[in-house]
């Protein structure tokens, strides 16, 4: 409480923040030096700073702003809030404010905020440095930096009050100290910061936007749900038309099922007529194909007859016996003539054999001469070795090679015995190497264990050390902390007799039973306005009855304007399309009536189209039925082409069949030509050979010598020879002509076939496909131009339906509209004759009257009952305070008697610390030597393992020598003794003997390979001769067996003509052509069939997609759930209207309260300081500004402070003195300190004497002293005055509350130091 009329409840216990003490280091004037840092200790209840303008007063005041909130100073910067870095001649300039104080909870707490400004040029740059805040938690300091916390925020906790009355009210600089009095909009900011309004206003804000925002959504989800439940209808008839033709497309399924199922034994029966017309075709061409070939062999027969030399007149068995008897001999010949080859392949295989062993056994030759040359080369090398090692070893007798094998044997046991003794001394000196270091390691162990013991009794004499010094530590801790408990006494039994004192007066002063009475009297009165209130009520119930009747009236008003705007934007939005279509603007009725006359419109388009579609697929049916036939009478065509081509090899059977007959023609005469040239050749032959003057057979001339005649001889026998191979080739390429004529004449009614498909046939069928393909896009366009008409009738459908659910929604709104009307009527009807002279305002207006006298009563009965809890409490607090300074001198007495036994224990403690510290000092004296000796012979250890080590590496690196060159002797020996061993000399002779014999074979075995091949040449000779004769027979038996198949094939085509005519291919014809119209029909029936399936597959399709559609898909669903969330809305937005009006009221209360207690307070201390008599009082006034319309409802207020004379009050803005403002701001200022700094004892003023008379300036001296000695009682009460003015400082230092004071001043170098001075010394400045 800052006021010593208005006291409350402050006592030891309660939960405040204090100030402790402040340094401060580079800020505006203080040094930027170590030396020039000030520390400022904060005095409780009131500390006082007195110094000259400029002297940096106003600066502690800053200071404290700044470490609490962060803010800098109004109109200044961080740059010119540190000293200037051009002043302190230095580059770097950095601030420092580190600020001790208690928090709430009482807990000491250190903060810290650093700053850096820097000089650059002509700009100086600033920057804010890493800001701690430390505190003492379970004996431990606990630092949070601002990386990790926000230190403004952790202020505002600490200190227990909000920034902006740290800002306005507790440290509120002096240039804004004036700020209750200044403009409407700043002052109304200012409170709005104070009061911590902003936020509620901005939830009142935030709820009222929500319900609006909520009751908007209501009305579009009624909206919706209209239309909702409109497509949930039309999607349930949407499906019951789906079930409807599903069911149709199911029985028409069944029905081409049905038709297929009697289409299929009619094709069946229709193949097997086909098979059988097939075989009469077959055996047709059959007939014509034999006829061809027996005419073709007769003409054969006949050329063959015309061809031959001589026809055989015996009978078959003697040609054929003939003919066997030629073949016999010929193949006794040709077995001959094999038998000769196999010799000679015989002879081949054995030339070829010995000349391969032949090229094995010079191989093998050259490798055993190799070995031998190696061999020879080993000795050598062998040789070598041993005589380079006898003279390595210094071995005499072995200078001369080569060396006999005893030689060799006397070396090997020399070398073996040298290489054991060289061994032997190796292993001898290694041993004495080895037992010298066994001694020097002994030694190193003996003298390591003795400096292991020393330094083990070091660490432990070390650790008992530190433990008897941390014993010491600790005992002259405690001794440190009994020096003042005898001052500590005497303070503490001062303090018990004044607690005492205090207690008593307490009691004494006492006010309870009166405060009881008072609160009696109160709730007496308070029952009296309750009574009033509930009167006030029933009349508002009676008026809200026929408010209720007008609200109604106006409500049914704005439903008829709302609906006839709804009907005028449905005709605007609808007048075109629905005005093109009909020609006028229907109802619903009318509209229905059109949607009805176009469907059937629809229906009829619709069935014209299956139609077009039925016969569409008719004639696609026919189409593929033609398109079927033109494949396979192509395929058929194609089949028939490919067999003459691979026959005749092209497309002209005719000149091809030609062209055979010549070539077999000629044929024919050149195998007659090479049959007489074989006669006439051996006639020639024989009189050339026979005749004694021979003579040429054709010309007669006389050959003029023996060679010339053996010249011509022998040319005839050689055209002799190649006459039968050149005959047989001829008969071959002949036989193969004649049974390629034969095919190509079993082809002739296949090419009749071709030429009938070709020029008939297929150009018929092809006609009858383009009169088909013409009628299939006749029918095509006729359904584009129906699809066409029906898509337009089907989208005028749709734009009518699409406008049938605003037209349905504009009659209701019509039939709503006479209802609303109707009910306007009612309404009227029922004000008629109501007076309503008294109106709700007025009886409203009351009861708020009636409301506030209650609210005042229920505060000033709550007052009286706090006032009556403050004084309990007081005296409880002081009864608390006597019991706690008895506890604590008595605790100082016991621990004073403890402080003789705490010295004899530090002495103690210190004699064992000194003698451990002589004991480790002898230890490690010993253990000094130790270690010299210990690396000694340590070295000495490693210098004998080197010394070890090399002698062991020479002498192996000797021994391995040797070693390797008896390795390679040996390797050497190994090879002579294998090669010996192998016998590899005996083997070399025996090969070259075998070299030697199979020459010899190989000479043998040509010899007889020549003679061989010479009996073959005549055995062919004899053969040939021997053929042409039998050519001759051949041809006799061939002629005879052609005459046996023309019989053969004449009765073949008797059975068959016999066959065909069995066949009955008329009726054949006729049944095919009855079967053939019969499934014709059928297929007609099921295109028929298939083209009404078609039609009900679109519809099906058509009403899915429609049942896919946004507005259609899951309708219900989005019915029901658009139901539950306007149904939730709903309640959702009753209890936001809820929560909206209790927050208002609970705001309203909260300011009404506040404003009273702060008025109150106002009012007291002007009376009590202002010594004019112009102004009763002053006060606040909170002006609520209710801005009300149809969608807002919010309520503010608008501060001002004004004074009071009598019964006028007016604004002291602009009105009052400066004295009058100064004083003025500073009560509000210390109003509101009492109001909101529950939390917080703090308050400081900054030349609160500004512009104060003398007659004031006492008067608030003496108002400050009141409130300090009406706080006195609270142990965190601190206030902090800084003035220039010391008479005003002296009329406080009256007071038994100030016994020092701070003087600020300038030093020399112009820097700020805080000198702390005592009272009296200002009485003698004084004077």
């Amino acid at each position: 409480p800052w006021s010593a009329k208005a006291p409350k409840k402050y006592h030891k216990n309660c939960k405040m923040s204090k100030i402790e003490k402040m340094s401060i280091l580079g800020v505006r004037s203080f040094g930027v030096e170590d030396k020039d840092k000030q520390v400022i200790s904060f005095f409780s209840p009131l500390t006082v700073l007195v110094g000259p303008n400029g002297a940096g007063k106003t600066t502690i005041i800053e200071c404290l702003k700044y470490i609490t909130t962060g803010d800098f100073p109004p109109g200044s910067k961080g740059n010119t809030f540190v000293h200037d870095p051009k002043v302190a001649h230095e580059t770097d300039v950095r601030a420092q404010i580190r600020l001790q104080f208690r928090d709430v909870n009482g807990e000491l707490i250190a903060v810290q905020r650093s700053m850096l400004c820097t000089q650059k040029g002509k700009k100086s740059e600033f920057k804010t440095l890493e800001g701690v805040i430390t505190r003492m938690k379970h004996g431990e300091k606990v630092s949070l930096s601002s990386k990790c916390a926000e230190i403004d925020r952790e202020m505002i906790t600490a200190l227990g009050v909000s920034k902006a009355v740290l800002i306005n009210v507790i440290f509120c600089h002096q240039e804004e100290s004036n700020w209750p009095l200044s403009e409407g909009k700043a002052l109304k900011q200012k409170f709005d910061e104070i009061f911590s309004a902003t936020r509620y206003i901005k939830v009142l804000e935030t709820l009222r936007q929500l319900r609006l925002k909520q009751g908007q959504r209501v009305k579009e989800c009624q909206m919706e749900l209209k239309y909702l439940k409109q497509n949930k209808e039309k999607s349930q008839e949407i499906q019951e038309l789906l079930s409807t033709k599903e069911s149709q497309l199911a029985a028409s399924k069944d029905n081409v099922q049905s038709i297929e199922s009697q289409i299929e034994p009619l094709e069946n029966h229709l193949m097997d007529i086909d098979t059988n017309l097939g075989k009469v075709m077959k055996l047709d061409n059959d007939i014509k194909a034999l006829d061809s070939r027996k005419k073709q062999m007769e003409e054969d027969n006949h050329e063959l007859q015309e061809k031959m030399e001589q026809v055989f007149q015996g009978t078959d068995e003697q040609l054929r016996e003939m003919y066997q008897n030629h073949q016999r001999t010929v193949r006794e010949k040709e077995r001959r003539l094999n038998d000769c080859q196999r010799e000679l392949e015989r002879a081949n295989r054995e030339c070829q054999r010995l000349n391969r062993q032949k090229s094995e056994l010079l191989v093998e030759q050259g490798r055993l001469q190799l070995q031998a040359d190696r061999h020879q080369q080993n000795i050598k090398t062998r040789d070598s070795y041993v005589k380079a090692l006898a003279s390595y070893l210094e071995m005499d007798g072995y200078d001369r090679t080569p060396f006999s094998e005893r030689q060799l044997q006397s070396f090997n046991a020399q070398v073996k015995e040298r290489q054991e003794k060289d061994l032997e001394a190796l292993n001898q000196v290694m041993r004495d190497f080895q037992e010298r270091e066994t001694l020097k390691q002994n030694a190193i162990d003996e003298i390591r264990d003795k400096k292991t013991g020393l330094e083990r009794t070091i660490d432990l004499k070390m650790d008992l050390q530190n433990k008897k010094q941390q014993e010491l530590r600790s005992v002259k801790s405690d001794l440190q902390k009994l020096e003042g408990s005898s001052d500590r006494l005497q303070e503490l039994e001062q303090e018990l007799l004044k607690a005492e004192h205090e207690l008593q007066s307490a009691v004494e002063s006492s006010t309870v039973d009166t405060l009881k009475a008072d609160v009696l009297e109160l709730q007496r009165e308070k029952g009296e306005l309750d009574r009033a209130q509930r009167k006030l009520d029933q009349e508002m119930e009676q008026l809200n009855a026929h408010t209720m009747a007008r609200t109604q009236m106006e409500m049914l008003k704005k439903d008829k304007a709302d609906k006839e705007e709804q009907v005028r934007k449905i005709k605007s939005r609808h007048q075109d399309e629905l005005g093109s279509l009909l020609g006028y603007f229907p109802n619903k009725r009318q509209l229905e009536d059109w949607i009805h006359a176009k469907n059937k419109e629809i229906n009829h388009t619709r069935d014209k189209l299956y139609k077009l579609t039925k016969d569409l697929a008719s004639k696609e049916q026919n189409k593929n039925h033609i398109s079927t036939e033109i494949k396979r009478k192509e395929q058929q065509l194609a089949n028939y082409e490919e067999k003459l081509f691979e026959v005749c090899g092209s497309q002209d059977f005719e000149s091809d069949l030609s062209k055979l007959q010549d070539d077999i023609e000629k044929n024919s005469k050149q195998r007659a030509m090479l049959a007489g040239a074989t006669a006439v050749y051996t006639q020639f032959i024989s009189q050339l050979t026979e005749e004694n003057e021979p003579c040429c057979p054709v010309c007669q001339r006389m050959f003029p010598s023996e060679a010339e005649l053996q010249d011509v001889i022998n040319d005839m026998q050689s055209k002799l020879r190649l006459v039968p191979d050149k005959l047989k080739n001829t008969e071959q390429d002949l036989k193969r002509k004649q049974k390629k004529r034969d095919d190509m004449m079993g082809l002739k009614p296949i090419r009749q076939t071709v030429s009938e498909l070709q020029e008939k046939e297929l150009p018929e069928l092809r006609n009858k496909l383009q009169s088909v393909n013409r009628e299939i896009e006749r029918l095509k366009s006729d359904i584009e131009e129906q699809e066409t008409l029906l898509a337009t009738q089907m989208s005028e459908e749709e734009t009518a339906k699409a406008c049938l659910q605003d037209i349905s929604l504009m009659d209701r709104y019509q039939m709503d509209l006479k209802d609303v009307e109707r009910k306007i009527a009612q309404q009227a009807t029922k004000l008629q004759g109501v007076d309503l002279s008294r109106t709700v305002q007025q009886v409203n207006q009351e009861k708020q009257e009636a409301q506030h006298k209650l609210d005042t009563t229920s505060s000033k009965i709550e007052l009286k009952r706090k006032l009556i809890q403050d004084q309990q409490d007081q005296i409880q607090f002081l009864k608390s305070s006597v019991n706690e300074t008895l506890s604590e001198k008595l605790q100082i007495s016991s621990n004073m008697q403890r402080q003789q036994q705490l010295e004899e224990q530090c002495i103690e403690v210190s004699t064992e610390i000194q003698s451990l510290h002589r004991e480790i000092q002898e230890a490690k004296e010993q253990a000094s030597p130790l270690v010299a000796a210990l690396e000694k012979l340590q070295q000495e250890k490693h210098d004998l393992s080197e010394r070890r080590k090399l002698k062991h590496e020479e002498g192996l690196e000797k021994i391995n020598a040797i070693k390797e060159k008896v390795r390679n002797i040996n390797a050497c020996e190994r090879e002579f003794e294998k090669y010996v061993k192998e016998g590899k000399d005996e083997y070399k002779e025996q090969k070259e003997a075998e070299l030697q014999e199979t020459n010899t074979q190989l000479h043998e075995a040509e010899k007889q390979r020549e003679k061989i091949q010479k009996e073959m040449g005549n055995i062919r000779q004899d053969i040939d001769t021997q053929k042409i004769q039998e050519r001759g027979l051949q041809d006799n038996l061939t002629l005879r067996k052609r005459i046996e198949e023309l019989q053969e094939v004449s009765e073949k085509r008797k059975a068959l003509m016999k066959e065909m005519g069995e066949m009955q291919v008329m009726q054949l014809r006729s049944e095919r052509r009855e079967v053939d119209n019969k499934i014709e029909e059928l297929k007609k029936n099921r295109s028929l069939a298939m083209g009404r399936q078609k039609g009900f597959e679109e519809e099906i399709l058509r009403f899915r997609k429609e049942l896919r559609e946004e507005q259609y898909r899951d309708a219900e669903e989005k019915f029901r759930e658009k139901m539950i969330v306007m149904r939730t809305t709903e309640l959702a937005n009753k209890d936001l209207d809820i929560y909206y009006k209790t927050l208002d009221q609970a705001i309203m209360k909260f300011h009404s309260m506040k404003m009273e207690e702060i008025n109150k307070i106002v009012r007291d201390l002007w009376r009590s300081t202002y010594r004019g008599q112009d102004i009763e009082y002053v006060e606040i006034r909170s002006d609520v500004d209710e801005n009300v319309s149809a969608n807002v409802k919010r309520r503010t207020y608008n501060y001002r402070v004004v004074m009071v004379k009598g019964d006028t009050a007016l604004d002291m803005r602009g009105r009052c003195s400066a004295g009058q403002k100064v004083l003025a701001s500073l009560i509000i200022r210390l109003a509101l300190a009492e109001t909101f700094c529950l939390n917080c004892g703090i308050l400081a003023l900054d030349e609160p004497t500004t512009n104060l008379d003398r007659e004031n300036i006492e008067s608030l001296a003496h108002a400050l002293v009141e409130i300090i000695k009406s706080r006195s009682r609270q142990r965190n009460f601190q206030l902090l005055v800084i003035t220039h003015d010391e008479d005003f400082v002296e009329l406080l230092g009256r007071s038994e509350y100030v016994e020092h004071f701070y003087r600020i001043k300038k030093n020399i170098e112009q820097c700020s130091e805080i000198v702390k001075s005592s009272v009296a010394s200002l009485n003698s400045y004084l004077h």
